[in-house]
């Protein structure tokens, strides 16, 4: 799924999810090797634990960042995929 972030240096979050768990994340623009690292972490954990971790985390003076907007994308996919 492709996601399009809003208020952040990452235009683009791509991720995999099967089942529950996240296959892979790979995030477009942005601090390289802190996100290559979040993709890292993220990595099969759950949708749910992933988002309670990244939910809400500010990057300096703004009201979101990569990995909240991670949690979003995360959010949106689980909307559109409830069964």
């Amino acid at each position: 799924m492709q996601y399009k972030t809003s208020g952040t240096c990452s235009q683009l979050i791509d991720f995999e999810v099967e089942g529950d768990i996240i296959q892979s994340v790979a995030f477009t623009g942005g601090c390289n090797g802190n996100l290559k690292g979040i993709s890292a972490l993220v990595a099969g954990m759950t949708v749910d634990e992933a988002i309670s971790k990244l939910k809400g985390i500010q990057c300096g003076h703004k009201n979101t960042s990569c990995p909240d907007q991670l949690a979003h994308a995360l959010e949106q996919y689980k909307a559109q995929n409830a069964d």
